[in-house]
């Protein structure tokens, strides 16, 4: 059953079940369609009803059929890269060295499927055509003892499941069909099957893909359109999470209980100051408390997954504000730090402008797109879609939110050599080239170092790149609320006096009333770089009333 579409801004995102999976494909041209990948400690099980394939009369020759290796990480699949523009079920299985795969050939002419399996594939790993089949199963269903029962029928009921178990594994790999049921409807054939992996023993625990194949589509132009619904479940004794994601929940709790500490003392800190506190201080804060509810509603969200194996609307639409808000939230406070809102102006600048007009609705697509991959299927049509959209517009937002940072070290650097207050523009230099490095190994780490570990580690550790993901973030927002906070004595805080008297300035001297007069400031600041600013000022503020009255003499 799917959740009902709702509407989060102006899209329209489909909420689908967590991991209890079902897939409808139609009028796919595809030759191979991903539609599930699992990490299985052991006891889990993989329930797989292929339903309503449709074949025209006439097509019953044509190959079609599933595959699923075995893999130890989230990488690159070593059979795909290699049959890109050739089918992998017409060649037989044990010619496979790249890893255990199976082969699940369907029969369209006998109504059967066939099994082939490579010579690595683990022997105790058997198929079965439900659940009821599986020995395990039998066993826990008919093992209720009784109050009556002795000890020694209890052990002779134990050797009598295990002999039954052995005994009902049935033939090898290689040897085992499946049913396939066939019905007609005007005219056309549809076909269902249903089957069972059960993960027996440690040895076979691992990360399982499972790919649909059509072999006719394989010829150029793909002309075969595939119509057929899959309904998935993937079990790990109970927990319909993945090996790789059952640390999760807690992780996002505990990381969202260290964001919200975070903020309120960063409040604190603000409340306390005797400093000037800034507008961007607190969009600071209220990034934090996103960050930190985001990452609240996020633990629930999997919690119900593992416990239920679907979403609960309420708390999946709560997590997909959150997310949105945070991320255009994100950008925006960097774009602003960077252009210096607030801190040495109060206006921004046309560009300024006119970068907010082109990062914030692209935030916004990139956290849609992001949204839309993680709910929708992995064999959807639109999934990969949308993964390119979201891949594109992240890098552009990443590469934009650099350009206020390089906009001001230049502005920097040009004045540090025209205004003869090296000393001072040279620690806001210094300032912003380290917040641009911040920025840049931000994004690097998140973007590219995440992906590689997740690529690399095996299955039962993926849930460790969301964690260095997550550890990165709050190791920026650190940073950054270290590097700007409130204080007198920063360089960052100093640029707007500086400013305001080189204007004035300049109206003073473009007036020819007060032709060869300055302006004098008092300050009574207890910064000592401003001080000596001030001193200096002061002195060349002499030096041209003495040269100006000389005049007069």
């Amino acid at each position: 059953m799917r959740l009902k579409l709702i509407w989060i801004g102006v899209f329209v995102i489909p909420l689908v079940l967590g991991r209890k999976h079902h897939l409808e494909v139609k009028d796919d041209f595809r030759r191979y369609i991903a539609l599930s990948t699992f990490g299985f400690y052991q006891g889990g099980i993989l329930d797989v009803k292929f339903l309503n394939f449709q074949v025209p009369v006439g097509e019953e020759r044509q190959q079609f059929g599933l595959s699923l290796d075995k893999t130890l990480s989230d990488a690159m699949n070593p059979y795909l890269d290699t049959h890109q523009d050739k089918c992998i079920l017409n060649e037989p299985a044990t010619m496979q060295k790249r890893g255990p795969i199976i082969f699940i050939k369907m029969d369209l002419e006998n109504n059967a499927t066939h099994i082939d399996c490579s010579r690595d594939w683990p022997p105790t790993v058997y198929i079965y055509k439900n659940r009821a089949d599986i020995p395990v199963m039998r066993a826990k269903r008919h093992s209720q003892p009784k109050v009556s029962d002795s000890s020694m029928f209890l052990q002779r009921r134990r050797r009598s499941a295990v002999d039954e178990e052995n005994a009902n594994r049935g033939p090898k790999c290689n040897q085992q069909n499946l049913p396939l049921h066939m019905t007609i409807k005007d005219g056309i054939k549809y076909y269902s099957m249903n089957f069972v992996l059960y993960v027996a023993t440690k040895e076979d625990e691992g990360l399982y893909n499972l790919y649909f194949h059509s072999c006719p589509n394989y010829i150029y132009p793909p002309t075969y359109s595939l119509n057929f619904n899959v309904d998935i479940e993937e079990n790990n004794s109970g927990n319909y999470l993945s090996a790789g994601e059952m640390p999760l929940p807690a992780l996002y709790f505990m990381m969202a209980v260290l964001f919200f500490l975070s903020g309120l003392f960063w409040v604190f800190i603000l409340q306390k100051s005797k400093h000037p506190v800034f507008k961007i201080h607190y969009l600071m804060a209220v990034l934090v408390f996103l960050k930190s509810l985001s990452l609240f509603f996020h633990a629930i969200n999997y919690h119900f997954i593992e416990i239920k194996g679907e979403h609960v609307a309420a708390w999946a639409i709560l997590f997909y504000i959150t997310h949105l808000l945070k991320g255009a939230v994100l950008f925006i406070t960097i774009v602003l730090i960077g252009t210096g809102w607030t801190f040495i102006k109060h206006i921004l600048a046309d560009k300024d402008k006119k970068l907010f007009m082109i990062v914030i609705p692209l935030q916004v697509l990139a956290n849609v797109a992001a949204i839309i991959i993680e709910e929708s299927e992995v064999g959807d049509k639109e999934h990969t879609t949308w993964r390119d959209i979201f891949i594109l517009v992240d890098l552009i937002c990443c590469g934009a939110i650099l350009f206020p940072v390089v906009w001001s070290i230049r502005h920097l650097q040009e004045a540090s050599a025209t205004d003869g207050k090296a000393a001072t523009n040279l620690r806001k230099l210094k300032l912003f080239r380290q917040f641009y490095i911040m920025i840049v190994c931000y994004i690097y780490f998140t973007r590219i170092i995440v992906y590689l570990l997740k690529i690399t580690v095996a299955f039962q550790y993926a849930w460790m790149d969301e964690m260095f993901r997550e550890m990165a973030n709050y190791t920026f927002f650190v940073l950054t609320a270290y590097k700007f906070r409130p204080a007198s004595q920063h360089p960052y805080f100093t640029v707007s006096n500086s400013d305001d008297e080189e204007e004035a300035n300049e109206v003073l001297t473009d007036s020819g009333f007060t032709e060869g007069l300055t302006k004098v400031t008092n300050r009574s600041l207890p910064s000592s770089a401003t001080i000596v600013d001030g001193n200096e000022e002061e002195r060349e503020t002499l030096i041209s009333k003495r040269e100006s009255s000389h005049e007069y003499d």
